[in-house]
């Protein structure tokens, strides 16, 4: 009993140092990184261009070790810094974006996917806040954005450059009306370059060069996306943010997922990949922008970082395709796929089915439990439906996990109970043999057997269910379909912490709290607290360790989880509470039918015999 009392005291206190790392050691990690982002972008204001940027040059490259032209390098990307991104937008002629989920602009200098805005998902949850923008020009701050092009292996052709100037075909860019930009090299080749967008977030880029010289060339079409400084992720084991991919070796393989961190980029290293088709870009948790090379062209795909003289750091995600021969009077033509939205399942799930991407699933962190992990968000969702709200859908779900765990966990307060019941002799084994454990093990372990007592019995229906409860809290952290999402009462979205604090009465005082730093934490809503009763009531509905020292653990739990809690989203607070108020009815029926003590107390005696007449 007390062996397993130690496992489940080992799990719980390794999860609550696990958050607490998070709260105490890796938020003011990132909080650090937010000023010096911060003071980064106030440096780089000042206009001016990162060394080897040469305006107007050929965008011929100089071939690499491996024989193949290398991909226009970040310092050849420009990044002039400025006060605002609507005056890097005013500042050259551009193709307007008028998705159904997205809008925009295309640069006409450089051709680049430069201004992207999702106008359905906003930055708070105030009518007012500003739309979530995405993709941002060179010119503002922070740059980020999607370049399409081609290399030659020789230095006489010149090529499209991030300083071309394109002709557009029409002056905007809709669902059905693709653009198709234009540029005459002057040499006799002529780039052209069809762009076109769907319903939702994804773009189709097709490059054409059509040869109107005498000679033969080799061309090599490349895409790549350039994200300019460090951006803020959470930091957190249970999500990855940062440059991501799934490349294949063969057409006939499933596909390597591969995620890194800005951080692991950080020693200038390039990380290389030889695919053939696959995917590769940037991850936040909500929205992504990723390349997608056609299904069976075979490309060298790389994460590249630099950090220019004028400041801040330089992110690159590319692609570079194979030689295409070019003949005289004859066109070659390369396509690309660019997702740049919102990481809805469903949506990236069609993707993945109708363009044949190589597990595109995974752009969504799922996690290690992926199998229970997306058939549960399957479960919320189609009960959202039903329900008509995503946080009574999470309830409802959370339910349904119970009572179909309700036989392991009757199971197991059973085998526990048994094993209390053989303390005293087990007590005694170790009295006698408590020099000799390899003897006490086989006298355990006979005991066992007499009794018909397995020990681990107790412990595994709990083991089994830690998955389950996991792949649920993963759910409600990383799907965008949480994000904003309402409940009842105070709690406006489901992905903030609860609003409510105790040091202004809970809204009735009339003053706002401020932000009090690493002393923030105290300032903990409702929904902590109703987690944090909860729980406590959950510790006294189980018998008392005899350990002081164990007592001394449960008791604290209850107050450490609470003040730990209080940061997080409100819908892990609500589920967790939620979970507690079910465990607590589910032992109250487990132990009600066991004949045991509300609180802790002893199996009922057997009822005494009545005298015979």
């Amino acid at each position: 009993m007390s062996d397993q009392k130690n496992l489940i005291i080992a799990i719980v206190v390794s999860v609550a140092i696990m958050l607490g790392f998070q709260f105490f050691v890796e938020k003011p990690k990132q909080d650090q990184l937010r000023e010096q982002q911060a003071a980064q972008q106030a440096q780089s204001a000042a206009p001016g261009a990162i060394p080897g940027a040469t305006p107007g040059a050929g965008g011929s490259a100089v071939p690499d070790a491996s024989g193949l032209p290398a991909l226009p390098s970040l310092a050849q990307q420009m990044a002039d810094q400025a006060a605002t991104r609507d005056k890097a937008l005013a500042e050259s002629p551009r193709v307007k974006i008028e998705g159904k989920r997205l809008v925009g602009s295309l640069n006409l200098v450089g051709g680049r996917i430069d201004d992207v805005v999702l106008p359905e998902y906003r930055e708070t949850i105030k009518p007012d806040s500003n739309p979530i923008h995405l993709l941002s020009p060179t010119g503002g701050p922070s740059p980020f954005y999607a370049e399409f092009g081609w290399t030659a292996s020789g230095a006489t052709v010149a090529t499209p450059t991030a300083q071309t100037r394109w002709t557009a075909d029409r002056d905007v860019l809709r669902p059905g009306q693709p653009v198709t930009l234009s540029w005459d090299n002057g040499q006799g080749l002529v780039f052209s370059r069809r762009i076109e967008i769907d319903d939702n977030y994804l773009f189709t880029v097709t490059q054409t060069v059509e040869n109107k010289t005498d000679k033969a060339l080799t061309l090599f079409p490349y895409a790549l996306v350039s994200r300019h400084g460090t951006p803020h992720t959470d930091g957190l084991y249970i999500l990855h943010e940062g440059p991501v991919g799934v490349f294949r070796e063969k057409a006939a393989d499933g596909g390597t997922l591969k995620e890194l961190s800005y951080k692991d980029l950080s020693d200038d290293k390039a990380r290389e990949f030889d695919s053939v088709g696959g995917w590769i870009g940037f991850t936040d948790k909500y929205w992504q922008t990723v390349l997608v090379p056609g299904v069976d062209q075979a490309v060298k795909a790389r994460f590249t970082h630099a950090k220019p003289a004028n400041g801040g750091d330089r992110y690159q995600a590319d692609y570079l395709g194979g030689g295409q021969q070019l003949e005289a009077g004859k066109t070659v033509s390369s396509t690309s796929l660019l997702f740049a939205g919102a990481k809805e399942v469903k949506l990236i799930d069609r993707y993945e089915e109708q363009h044949k991407i190589a597990k595109f699933e995974l752009s969504i962190d799922w996690g290690w439990f992926h199998f229970l992990t997306k058939p549960m968000f399957y479960s919320i969702d189609y009960l959202k439906g039903v329900l008509g709200n995503i946080g009574l859908a999470m309830l409802a779900v959370t339910v349904i996990v119970k009572l179909l765990f309700f036989p392991l966990a009757y199971k197991s307060y059973v085998a526990m109970s048994a094993m209390k019941k053989l303390q005293p002799e087990m007590q005694k084994l170790r009295e006698r043999y408590g020099e000799d454990r390899a003897k006490m093990q086989t006298e355990l372990m006979q005991l066992y057997k007499k009794e018909k007592v397995n020990p681990a019995a107790g412990c595994l229906p709990i083991l089994l269910q830690i998955p389950v409860f996991f792949a649920l809290y993963k759910v409600l952290y990383i799907a965008i379909e949480m994000r904003h999402a309402p409940f009842y009462g105070w709690i406006h979205d489901l992905s903030a912490p609860d609003p409510t604090s105790w040091l202004n009465g809970f809204g009735f005082l009339p003053w706002d709290v401020p932000h009090l730093g690493p002393l923030h934490i105290i300032s903990i809503g409702v929904w902590p607290i109703i987690m944090g009763v909860s729980m406590f009531l959950q510790m006294k509905m189980n018998p008392q360790p005899p350990d002081p020292v164990q007592q001394k653990i449960f008791a604290l739990m209850p107050v450490v989880f609470t003040f730990m809690l209080g940061s997080f989203a409100a819908g892990l607070v609500i589920y967790w509470s939620w979970n507690n108020t079910l465990s607590i009815l589910q032992q109250y029926v487990i132990m009600k039918r066991m004949g045991v003590k509300i609180g802790g107390g002893a199996e009922k005696p057997e009822p005494a015999a009545k005298p015979k007449k």
